[in-house]
């Protein structure tokens, strides 16, 4: 069995594993990566937000990724018919970044990490983890791949292994989400006719009907990502492949078919149900989760990457104080912030899916001032606490909404 040592290992290599060994690496700890898949692999999540940049910055990941001249995405637009509401992140409340990037995420993850594998860290690719056992002082993770049995010993874990769970499934740690079944079908298309359409630097989300809508994602390579998301209901009535169905459902969209129903699909198509799930501790002595492992909601507001790099960006710098010889309260200085930002974004996805927010995007009038207080939100700032559409996000999202319908019948 070969044996190693490090202070941090990292279970899972996508973008949460590795903002936080890009941030371990920068402290001088020693950090090793373990990662069941081969890179490169298909995941959704195309569509950055740009609060993503800023764990990408502190990472040491930015400049890689800026020469991988991924589609710049400038704002997000909203279509419900003849109606549309477009937001663009230069008018957010927040200071910040006011750009991020969609990017085809095969590309994007590998480019993360070989940088960091650059910088010195040995990723364990093909690699199962099938035990692990805690100790006072450290962790013993046994990982299997083709080579053989391998045994690594760390002073402390952090799982970033995103829908596999490693830890949250290995100690029975997983709870059901209050976040409703859903799913969705999508592809890549040929977009040779996106230039009639003159949005390639935004994502574009289209009502296709109250609970069922459709992302329109663009990339620099000239394909464009097309998926619908919808109950569960929706999908049962149609019958086939999930390509027969993802023809069948695109011919009811006319934007939608007009664009893409004559162009070539660029992969396999694609199908996921039922991906929300949570838990109630992000921690525990010598590990710590971050990314989709704490929780994952829903794709409407292409929040999961950037939860995901967020709350591996603060866990990294925790651990690394930790193993410094710091006292860490990891209820308060990690998973009380991750959970405000995630409950921020709860209220927006269970008000896109209830109508609420629908209310709000297509109101006739908008105030300018409270439109970009939601930009903020959509750029993913849910940490903003002189946002009031994020510190009493519900209540202010409410009542706006009943406001609007209010002066609307008058």
């Amino acid at each position: 069995m070969r044996k190693e040592k490090v202070d941090v290992l990292i279970i899972g290599a996508g973008p949460a594993g590795s903002v936080s060994a890009g941030i371990i690496q920068k402290s001088g700890l020693k950090v090793m990566v373990v990662e069941k898949m081969r890179f490169p692999r298909f995941v959704i999540g195309e569509s950055l937000l740009p609060r993503t940049m800023e764990a990408l910055e502190d990472a040491g990941l930015l400049d890689k990724i800026k020469s991988m001249n991924f589609q710049e995405k400038f704002g997000a637009k909203f279509v419900r018919g003849d109606e549309v509401c477009d937001y663009n992140f230069s008018d957010q409340h927040t200071k910040g970044w006011n750009w991020t990037w969609q990017v085809p995420r095969a590309d994007f993850d590998l480019a993360l990490i070989e940088e960091v594998q650059k910088k010195g860290t040995h990723v364990f690719f093909e690699s199962e983890v099938i035990d692990i056992k805690f100790f006072p002082d450290h962790s013993t993770t046994i990982i299997q791949s083709a080579e053989g049995i391998t045994e690594i010993e760390a002073k402390f874990i952090i799982d970033a292994s995103g829908y596999g769970r490693v830890i949250p499934k290995m100690f029975h740690l997983d709870k059901p989400s209050s976040i409703k079944t859903r799913k969705t079908i999508f592809n890549h298309f040929k977009d040779e006719l996106r230039n009639e359409f003159e949005e390639a630097n935004r994502i574009t989300i289209i009502v296709h009907k109250p609970e069922v809508w459709i992302w329109v994602i663009p990339f620099s390579n000239g394909n464009t990502s097309v998926g619908f998301v919808g109950n569960t209901e929706f999908f049962d009535k149609f019958e086939g492949t999930n390509k027969d169905i993802l023809k069948e459902i695109i011919a009811l969209e006319p934007y939608i078919a007009r664009r893409f129903e004559n162009f070539d699909i660029q992969m396999e198509t694609q199908s996921i149900e039922g991906w929300s799930v949570t838990i109630d501790k992000f921690y525990g002595d010598g590990f710590v989760l971050v990314g989709n492992v704490t929780e994952f909601l829903d794709p409407v507001f292409s929040s999961g990457v950037t939860l995901a790099v967020s709350s591996a960006q603060r866990a990294a710098h925790l651990v690394v104080d930790k193993l410094n010889g710091r006292e860490v309260n990891w209820e308060k200085e990690y998973q009380k912030p991750t959970e405000y930002g995630v409950n921020a974004f709860r209220t927006y996805v269970e008000g896109w899916y209830d109508g609420t927010l629908h209310t709000i995007f297509f109101a006739k009038n908008q105030n300018q001032e409270i439109k970009n207080q939601i930009c903020s939100v959509l750029a993913g700032y849910v940490w903003d606490e002189s946002n009031p559409f994020i510190n009493d996000h519900y209540s202010k999202v409410t009542n706006l909404a009943m406001a609007i319908k209010i002066l609307e019948k008058a």
